[in-house]
């Protein structure tokens, strides 16, 4: 079982005709799109998404993305995706998990790291940036 976060959000994917191969079943590659969507919502319950990030002159590249397909998603179905942040003082860990949104029966699971790259110098920070740890401290308060 995968960690809890000390914060989540969650949100609700409808799959689309175009995100399914030809045996009706979601492309393995899409699912990282529905990682992001999650992820953007909970950066936006930080309060430092993305847009804020290059702002204050850093940028976030993924390092690390895992993945673990349980069962395949189909072609009209209602999935909830949650993104539960981990880790955040030295690197961004969000663990993720997918379940169908009428049974709650788990789909995929996964968890990605970022880490925080100046974008000025493109040199990798060994601690996250302050603004965006009093980010968080903000949202947990």
């Amino acid at each position: 079982m995968r960690k809890d976060g000390v914060l989540q959000a969650e949100v609700e994917i409808l799959v689309p005709f175009f995100d399914v191969d030809s045996m009706d079943v979601v492309w393995h590659g899409h699912y990282v799109k529905y990682l992001e969507v999650a992820r953007c919502a909970l950066l936006d319950r930080i309060g430092h998404n993305y847009v804020q990030m290059r702002d204050a002159g850093y940028a976030w590249p993924i390092i690390d993305l895992q993945l673990r397909y349980v069962r395949g998603a189909r072609f009209g179905q209602r999935l909830s995706v949650r993104a539960d942040l981990v880790e955040w003082e030295n690197r961004l860990k969000i663990n993720y998990l997918i379940t169908d949104a009428e049974t709650g029966e788990r789909m995929t699971r996964g968890s990605t790291v970022q880490v925080a790259v100046e974008i000025a110098t493109r040199e990798m920070l060994l601690a996250s940036p302050t603004v965006f740890v009093e980010a968080v401290e903000r949202a947990l308060a």
